[in-house]
């Protein structure tokens, strides 16, 4: 009997197994390429370029076992948005259009040791001093306005700076994914047009699905793990999500330009070109990862200036120091990256990364793990994980809607043979912004979202909170049961939004 099929605009997905879909290889496809998804997410998914995009990415050289597309998956810039692609690091390449333009945007959740009654009633006093202290929008404007030295600085040191320069504490850079700095970031690789757009942008939100919102606790799912992260239900959290601005996007925008004049043969192999590459070990692919890990570390500052901040706001509200409150950082974890990471690989003939289940043997293998709108899930174990969660596995954040609630996992224990140790990144859109803005009304938004759901929330412009309405998203609470029902990343807890600070 042969397997359940998928049928979208000549691309057939055959059912490999429960909530894993797979694009054979065929003609010039390096490797198959797979959707994780319910049938319901499947359908969504379909709707747009997402399953032409992650089956161009298995072109890319290089490319092992097969590209992964996550439940929230949605279309993007050449890669889509909720991908994985992991590219050999010796002689495969690395892509910025599979990082993405807004290089280690990411989310980190701080806890606290409130509880939603102390919060009550003041919701609008909480979220008005919020959103005259934390910089949000468009353009310029951030806690910091640096010259060129500290820029520099900032990009090849990390939360290291910021915590030396008075913007939080030691304890901060044990709870961030690598502890707050890529090592191998390199200022002089960032051009200064990207610099000068970086530098006013310190500790600022920017605009669009960035966002801060303070949270409650609705359910703890396992309580084991969830006392291991300092959770347990009707405490308040804070969850910030944002990236590297313009610094991050010039980035981007100068390395595809480069290699459209440098490695154009590549290009032309590629069947599109927004999946821009340079071969390893040229000195282009060489000078992007250094400059990629300068704006991760950049964004890393941008965030934890932002949770700082948010705690000096919460002193004032509550008349009382953060570290009396326990705000301290649960974790953070960055989307939008290509990272080298050292993965077992099946190996069959002369040495050729094959499809689970097909290899005579593995071995371990240096490779670009590309996650864009996708996050690293290491399970239990792993060196990576910081020693106070090792015990029980990283933490990932899943933020939904501001209607709909969000979720914190933890690495599940298939996720390092399934997708690299990677699961979804959030809910996942479900309509473009322009389209969002011709639904919605942002004054009707934020109307309902108070008067049905008690939640707050305050943005510069109507268009930005028509643009991120729940009903552009998906289900994110589907998107959490697959990653859970995969064991790619296992349901911790729950939270609410009760106020949210949009650009």
């Amino acid at each position: 009997m042969s397997n359940p099929t998928f049928d979208a605009d000549g691309i057939t997905l055959e059912q490999v197994r429960e909530y894993v879909w797979e694009v054979p290889q065929e003609g010039d496809m390096r490797t198959p390429a797979r959707v994780l998804a319910s049938e319901a997410l499947l359908e969504e998914i379909a709707d747009d370029k997402t399953l032409e995009q992650i089956t161009n990415t298995t072109h890319l050289p290089g490319i092992t076992n097969y590209a992964i597309c996550m439940p929230d998956g949605h279309q993007g810039y050449g890669f889509p948005v909720g991908g994985v692609g992991a590219l050999d690091a010796e002689n495969g390449c690395i892509s910025p259009g599979a990082v993405g333009y807004d290089i280690n945007c990411g989310v980190r959740m701080m806890r606290t040791n409130l509880t939603y009654d102390d919060l009550r009633g003041r919701e609008e006093e909480l979220v008005d001093s919020l959103f005259a202290n934390v910089p949000s929008g468009l353009g310029g404007g951030g806690i910091v306005e640096a010259g060129v030295d500290t820029v520099d600085e900032i990009l090849e040191r990390g939360v290291e700076w910021a915590v030396e320069n008075g913007h939080g504490v030691e304890e901060d850079l044990l709870h961030c994914e690598d502890e707050g700095i890529r090592t191998e970031a390199d200022a002089s690789k960032i051009s200064q047009k990207a610099k000068d757009r970086g530098k006013n942008q310190i500790g600022s939100l920017g605009s669009g699905n960035h966002f801060l919102e303070v949270q409650r606790v609705t359910d703890v799912f396992d309580d084991e793990v969830g006392d291991a992260y300092g959770l347990e239900e009707d405490q308040i959290v804070v969850l910030i999500h944002c990236g590297s601005r313009g610094l991050g996007h010039q980035t981007c925008n100068d390395y595809l330009r480069k290699i459209e004049q440098q490695h154009q043969g590549l290009l032309d192999q590629l069947p599109d070109k927004e999946l821009a590459a340079a071969p390893a070990g040229s000195q282009l692919a060489e000078d992007y990862y250094k400059a990629m890990n300068a704006a991760i570390n950049f964004a890393w500052v941008n965030r934890q200036l932002i949770m700082h901040r948010t705690r000096q706001v919460f002193e004032r509200v509550f008349d009382r120091t953060w570290e009396e409150m326990e705000m301290e950082l649960l974790y953070d974890v960055a989307h939008n990256i290509a990272k080298k990471e050292t993965h077992e690989v099946g190996v069959g003939p002369e040495g050729r990364p094959v499809r689970d289940g097909e290899a005579v043997e593995r071995e371990e293998r240096e490779l670009f793990v590309h996650r864009k709108g996708a996050t690293r899930a290491f399970p239990a174990g792993h060196p990576e994980v910081p020693d106070a969660y090792r015990d029980v596995g990283q933490p990932v954040i899943i933020p939904g809607s501001m209607g709909a609630g969000n979720y914190v996992l933890r690495g599940g224990e298939n996720s390092m043979d399934l997708t690299f140790g990677s699961t979804a990144h959030g809910a996942g859109r479900l309509m473009s912004r322009t389209q969002a803005k011709n639904e919605y009304w942002g004054g009707d938004v934020q109307q309902e979202l108070e008067e049905q759901d008690q939640i707050y929330v305050k943005a510069q412009s109507g268009a930005t909170v028509a643009e991120e309405a729940p009903g552009v998203y998906k289900d994110v609470d589907e998107v959490v049961r697959v990653s859970d029902a995969l064991g790619i990343g296992d349901k911790v807890a729950r939270t609410f939004p009760v106020c949210n600070i949009k650009g």
